[in-house]
Order: structure tokens, then C-alpha cells, then sequence
């Protein structure tokens, strides 16, 4: 089976170096918010050119701290898509927020920015932006929307370590920028972890105590916190894949290329706006023909993935919102007509070329 990450592969390239950290963080015996957090957070702060980086469990956790510590509360509105995973609205939820979804762009599948002054109003607190699959959303257009407006912006970076736009990498560029180091991420952990960055020292002392029970130590309680702290073994791995991510995007971008230059011109590639570059957490197509590819790569032993096959404000979960089918059209046809296909740095070329074969067989 052609997966849609080897992280088997991956791991035999690095396993030497992988196996000694683990021994050393074995061997020293600290496992909780230790020297490798310290020095993680310290190379991803300065890879991204912020005063801070705070190391916290998920990137579910790095929202909700995020949107906490920003003073985002109950009664407020916070703008987002309606197209992402369930994380992005469930952290907007906890902190008693209200999200308002405004429909996305139909060649990036990111929010569509034209959208959001109309969505506005004086209930709304923040902008949620996802960088979907890797490429940025337009956050010149919505740093200045939420200037005028006074408003925060929580950068979704589940899926965009090391993109940029206009020259800044995602997360840099609004109040708070969240990552997400879930195994199969560009720089994927071998558990859960999230990581927070910012330039708001006042709010980042807030994130570190929100991710610590509310505690900077000593069993003092400033506020009421959670348990969400990136442990030794999680930042130690990343680490070592920390310092072959440039070439893991460059590889996926390479590996994007050679897609688009084999698949019909009847299939919808994934495109890069001026401006942006793009890493292809995943490769996404659209297509009508959607289920008879994914039929087909299936018999021939070639994973694919509908991300996401129901928008958000579709979800049962949700119907409280009030929301309805036809509310977001763009939005919905991206779920009846997007299917991921196999993407990671260590992908063959011949791969690609076979899988290329099968779908344009199909169109």
C-alpha cells in the first residue's frame, strides 16, 4: 500500500539520531518542560523571528490558550472557515465564543478575506485564519481588516510550518500563531504536541501559566489553568527533525511540481498565489470525478483522503449555530470534490507517476 505519509521511511533516515535523544532524555530522567522544550522553543522562535515561543500539548490546546490569553470570552464572535478540521471552531467554543464562518477562496480553499468585512460585527473580538493545506491565507488583507476594526488574529499554522507570504512565515504575522506537531504534520512529533508564537511578552507570560495549571512554579496559582505542556521525549525527537525540515518542504514542493506537470488539465491542482510559498502539508485535487479515482487508487493499493468531507457549520455538533446547506456553496462543493492524494518528502518520483497514470485514466 502507497500510504499518505511514510513516517517508517522517514524514521530509518534519522534513526540513529532519534534513538541517541531518547537515550539522553531516558538517561536524565526529566521529562516535563526540561532543557529540550527550552531549546525547541527557543530555535522556533527564532526560525520565525518572534520574541516567543511556548511549547503546549496540541495545536487544539495552542488555539484555545491562545484565544484565552487574548481575553477572547463568552459573548464574543470570532471569524473563521467553515472549511478546516473540527479543532479550529472547538477552541473558539471553549473559551464561550461564538464562531461566524465566512466562505472560502476557490482556488486556495483558504477564508475568503473579500468576505469577512461583511461578517463583522461590534460582538466581533477576532479573526481565526487556517492555512489549509500548507498554503497561506492573504494575511496582508486581514492584518488590515483587523487593524481597522481593532481586532486580534489567531493564525491556524496546523498545517503550514515554514510557509510564508510576502515574505513572512504563517504565525509570525498575527497576535498568535499555532502549530501543530501531530505525527503525519511537515515537522510531526511522535505524539501529540503544539507549539504557540508570539511578540506580546504580557500575553505570552498568560499562555505559560494558562499551559502550567495557572502556575509559573512554587505551587503558586495565578489564575486557573490546564495541563497542556509539551513533554522532553516530544521536543527532543523534534529536535532532530527540526533541522531537516527546510529540505522536507522543498521536497514536498518537488514533489507537487511533478504532480501538476503529469495530471490532466482536467483535474483543479493545488495552486501557489503570488506571494506565497506554499509546503503541501498535503496535495489536493477537485474533481467531479472524485469517488471513481479514489475507487480506483484503492484497488491499485494507493491510499487517498477527503479532507474534509462535511464543512463545519454541516457538522451535527454544530446546528446550534444555526446555520444551513447552501449558506457556504464554495465551501460545500470543496467537500463534494476534494480528494488528497499521497504526499511526503521521501515520495518516489515513479510513485507519483503512477498514481498521475490512474487518475488521468479515470478523467
Amino acid at each position: 500500500m502507497v500510504p499518505m505519509v511514510d513516517l517508517k521511511k522517514q524514521f530509518g533516515e534519522i534513526k540513529d539520531d532519534v534513538l541517541n535523544v531518547l537515550t539522553e532524555i531516558l538517561g536524565s530522567s526529566k521529562y516535563i518542560l526540561g532543557s529540550r522544550v527550552s531549546d525547541l522553543e527557543k530555535k522556533i522562535a527564532g526560525y520565525h523571528n518572534t520574541g516567543d515561543a511556548i511549547g503546549v500539548a496540541s495545536c487544539t490546546d495552542a488555539l484555545h490558550l491562545s484565544l484565552d490569553a487574548l481575553g477572547i470570552e463568552a459573548g464574543d464572535e470570532v471569524i473563521t472557515t467553515p472549511f478546516t478540521f473540527f479543532a479550529t471552531v472547538e477552541a473558539i467554543l471553549y473559551t464561550g465564543a461564538t464562531p461566524v464562518f465566512v466562505d472560502i477562496d476557490s482556488d486556495t480553499l483558504n477564508i475568503d478575506v473579500s468576505g469577512i468585512a461583511a461578517h463583522i460585527t461590534e460582538k466581533t473580538k477576532a479573526i481565526l485564519p487556517v492555512h489549509l493545506f500548507g498554503h497561506p491565507a492573504d494575511m496582508g488583507k486581514i492584518m488590515s481588516i483587523a487593524k481597522k476594526n481593532r481586532l486580534k488574529v489567531i493564525e491556524d499554522c496546523a498545517q503550514s510550518f515554514g510557509a510564508r507570504i510576502d515574505g513572512k512565515k504563517t504565525g509570525s504575522i498575527g497576535d498568535a500563531g499555532c502549530f501543530s506537531f501531530y505525527p503525519s504534520k511537515n515537522l510531526g512529533a511522535y505524539g501529540d504536541g503544539g507549539m504557540i508564537i508570539l511578540n506580546n511578552p504580557r500575553v505570552a507570560e498568560i499562555v505559560r501559566e494558562l499551559r502550567n495549571h495557572g502556575s509559573r512554579g512554587s505551587y503558586r496559582h495565578k489564575r486557573v489553568g490546564y495541563n497542556s505542556r509539551l513533554d522532553e521525549i516530544q521536543a527532543g525527537i523534534l529536535l532532530v527533525k527540526f533541522m531537516h525540515i527546510g529540505e522536507y518542504n522543498e521536497k514536498r514542493r518537488r514533489n507537487a511540481s511533478l504532480y501538476n506537470s503529469l495530471l490532466s488539465d482536467k483535474i483543479k491542482c493545488p495552486v501557489e498565489k503570488d506571494g506565497a510559498y506554499h509546503v503541501y502539508h498535503q496535495y489536493t485535487i477537485m474533481t467531479k470525478k472524485r469517488n471513481k479515482i479514489q475507487q480506483e487508487l484503492k484497488g491499485k493499493d494507493i491510499s487517498s483522503v477527503v479532507y474534509y468531507p462535511v464543512p463545519l457549520h454541516l457538522q451535527e455538533a454544530l446546528k446550534f449555530l444555526g446555520y444551513n446547506r447552501g449558506d457556504f456553496p464554495v465551501a460545500e462543493k470543496a467537500a463534494r470534490e476534494v480528494l488528497s492524494l499521497p504526499m511526503y518528502p521521501e515520495l518516489e518520483e515513479s510513485t507519483i507517476a503512477r498514481i498521475a497514470k490512474i487518475i488521468n485514466e479515470v478523467i
